[in-house]
């Protein structure tokens, strides 16, 4: 148990925003931390108070320059280490390198099992993360994993913000977010569809398409539930597979906008209503390029998860009604 040390806060560069949202919950300062380049691009980090005997918490997204940010989390990590701090924990809001969890194809890298063997070696003792793209992720390390849902949050806006949401049809873009759609449809006790996609050839240039497989979403609102959006490129065909299917608007449900495509702009072109994505990347930049851009505030969450974590008290209560409630949309 920890009651006796304070939380101690730390970030590096990735998402300053998110960690004094979490610090700013918890009632607790961040700890005075300076992580520069030197002019050959190699990483400094200076930490201005005493960790020694603390229980510490890093808030480090995997966004942007995902290798900077990575390798300034493992500094930092280390830097606590070597400071005698108690406990180590790493809040890792989306974690890097999580699509590459299986060897897909021959000579195919597993690098989130790496990843994980980074952040053990450089000494980290407990790992906080949000909506993992793989479940199997926990087993690469030999230390605790905490995958936090953004599913309640996301559910809490559905009944808030979107019209006649009891009619609404929950739909997956692809096989494997199947699990994840059923799951909501139940709890929200609504129907649910999948989309098939596939590449007409066997070519791998050759053009994909979609189509629906499970379910019918004509006259219906669909609501599209997928854990990341990076290109658009899913996003965009499942739109358009979607209103080709006769469905009466399309909501995009998304917990990790990534949205590194170069031409953002096409997105508010989409037959989309809105595209709502958590804040565990920034998106002030993104904000300015997608008019149809909502973002859902995760911070409540991961402050109240490294409350419980530091109290020694169970985390499950995350999963429920209580994180329906607390999402808030981000200005």
């Amino acid at each position: 148990m920890y009651h006796n040390n304070s939380i101690r806060i730390l970030t590096g560069n990735s998402h300053p925003e998110l960690a004094h949202a979490v610090a700013e919950r918890l009632n607790v300062p961040l700890v005075p931390c300076t992580v520069k380049n030197f002019s050959n691009g190699e990483i400094n980090v200076k930490i201005s108070e005493s960790v020694r005997d603390e229980d510490v918490f890093i808030i480090q997204s995997g966004c942007d320059d995902v290798n900077d940010n990575l390798m300034e989390l493992l500094i930092l990590i280390s830097a606590c280490k070597t400071a005698s701090a108690r406990r180590i924990t790493a809040v890792i809001p989306c974690f890097p390198y999580a699509r590459m969890d299986k060897k897909d194809k021959s000579r195919a890298p597993i690098t989130a099992k790496l990843v994980a063997n980074m952040l053990t070696v450089a000494g980290c003792d407990h790992v906080i993360t949000m909506d993992l793209h793989a479940s199997q992720i926990q087993g690469f390390f030999d230390i605790p994993v905490d995958n936090l849902w953004s599913e309640p949050l996301m559910m809490g806006y559905i009944k808030r913000s979107i019209p006649g949401w009891q009619d609404a049809v929950v739909v997956s873009p692809d096989a494997g977010g199947a699990k994840r759609v059923t799951a909501m449809a139940d709890k929200l006790n609504i129907e649910f569809a999948l989309i098939h996609r596939k590449r007409d050839g066997k070519s791998l240039t050759a053009p994909e398409r979609m189509e629906l497989l499970v379910g019918d979403v004509k006259d219906k609102v669909a609501i599209l539930v997928d854990d990341m959006v990076d290109s658009g490129s899913t996003l965009a065909l499942a739109a358009r597979t979607l209103r080709d299917a006769g469905a009466k608007s399309v909501h995009a449900l998304i917990s990790h906008g990534l949205l590194s495509g170069s031409n953002l702009t096409l997105i508010d072109e989409l037959p989309i209503h809105e595209l709502v994505v958590t804040n565990t990347i920034p998106q002030g930049k993104h904000k300015e390029a997608i008019a149809k851009l909502v973002t859902v505030d995760v911070s409540p969450t991961i402050a109240e998860s490294i409350r419980r974590t530091h109290n020694g008290e169970s985390i499950s209560l995350l999963f429920g009604e209580w994180a329906e409630t607390t999402g808030v949309i981000a200005v």
